[in-house]
Order: structure tokens, then C-alpha cells, then sequence
């Protein structure tokens, strides 16, 4: 199975905003600060995520 690596940035965004917002909206109350850490984790998530290549897949070894 492919996967690219826009579609596993995206993911890892997802995942990454959406664990900084329940983290910050625990009291009832979304501070720009606390907004700004999501916008952050969002982007790094995005950035890291898609900068590093995926793994070349094991050719398995010929029979001879």
C-alpha cells in the first residue's frame, strides 16, 4: 500500500491539532496563545511529516 506523503502530512496535522485542542480547551476557554499552539503543532506536524522520506521497501532476495 502507497501512501503519499501529502495524505500522511495531513493526518499527522489532523492528529496533532486536534491533541493540542482538547489540551487546551479543557477549561472552557480558547486563549489566542493556546490557538497559537495549535496553529504550531499543526504546521511542525506538517512540515516534519512530509520532509522525511518514507522508507524504500525491502526488495526480498533472489532464489538461485
Amino acid at each position: 500500500m502507497k501512501v503519499s506523503s501529502i495524505a500522511k502530512s495531513i493526518v499527522a496535522g489532523g492528529a496533532a491539532g486536534a491533541t493540542a485542542a482538547v489540551t487546551a480547551v479543557q477549561d472552557g476557554v480558547l486563549t489566542t496563545g493556546e490557538g497559537v499552539t495549535i496553529a504550531l503543532a499543526v504546521l511542525g506536524a506538517w512540515g516534519i511529516t512530509y520532509a522525511v522520506p518514507n522508507r524504500p521497501t525491502a526488495i526480498p532476495p533472489r532464489n538461485l
